[in-house]
């Protein structure tokens, strides 16, 4: 892995390929390494960057709170490291919210956002609440509640069919700290609305959508979509919160021509 210096920690990221850059920003309780089937299809065609944001995989936490505007600025500072000025995001569920503050901060860089399982809204008033709740319970015993949750994010009719994948999706949160847990349910929880940045977005926004995910309800997307002037939709029928496991070839395959939509239009 590389490290780039953000903030007097070191962000660490894998960058596989040449070519025009994706970059790919994990979710709440992963690593760069949920996308390891991904890298390997993309970088045939693509320069492709694979992140761990502040407090998860091999880049520790900083402070107490991890703002959506703060991850985007430690994507930014491995981004700058590296030296490339035009990119296409695609960002798991919290690392959507992540590219929507990016796209937010330094619109001149994003050449296509895709939300994978994610959405634009912030939380609504119950949803903080929850979140709330659920800081109490990762005070006390956080260990009980990164197995219910992994668990939670998969359609039930999936779970028996793909177990390597989730006992890795365990893996990987178990390794995540308390503090680092806390600070990204904080962050989530006060993150803003960014409708309009799919308003306003002069590039192509893929949306990719379970019908299962019990996080990120469907039908709310279709508002989401409509705001786009370029939108894209991969609707998955039997899939939770975790297309790259439970939807591989069609959610590796969309993001790969919708890249190659983003690069050849340059949008």
């Amino acid at each position: 892995m590389y490290q780039a210096e953000f903030k007097k920690i070191k962000v660490h990221y894998t960058d596989t390929g040449k070519g025009r850059v994706i970059v790919l920003l994990h979710g709440f309780l992963g690593s760069h390494e949920i996308w390891s089937e991904f890298v390997k299809k993309l970088s045939k065609k693509f320069r492709v960057i694979a992140i761990d944001l502040p407090g998860h995989g091999k880049t520790p936490s900083i402070g107490y709170y991890h703002s959506m505007e703060l991850l985007a600025q430690s994507v930014k500072a491995v981004l700058d490291k590296i030296g490339v000025r035009r990119y296409v995001i695609a960002g798991h569920s919290m690392g959507g919210y992540a590219s929507l503050a990016f796209a937010e901060l330094y619109p001149e860089n994003v050449s296509g956002l895709c939300l994978f399982h994610s959405t634009s809204t912030s939380d609504t008033e119950q949803k903080k609440k929850d979140r709330e709740r659920i800081i109490r319970l990762v005070k006390k015993e956080h260990k009980h509640y990164i197995n219910e949750v992994v668990t939670s994010l998969f359609a039930p009719e999936n779970l028996n069919k793909i177990i390597p994948e989730v006992e890795k999706v365990k893996r990987i949160a178990a390794a995540i700290s308390k503090q680092s847990i806390i600070n990204s349910l904080e962050g989530m929880k006060e993150r803003k609305s960014r409708d309009m940045i799919l308003k306003f977005a002069d590039y192509p926004v893929l949306f990719i959508i379970g019908k299962k995910d019990t996080v990120i309800n469907y039908e709310a997307m279709y508002l989401q979509i409509g705001l786009c002037m370029y939108p894209s939709v991969l609707m998955l029928e039997d899939v939770g919160h975790m297309g790259f496991y439970e939807a591989p070839k069609e959610t590796v395959n969309e993001l790969e021509a919708f890249a190659m939509r983003c690069f050849r239009n340059q949008f």
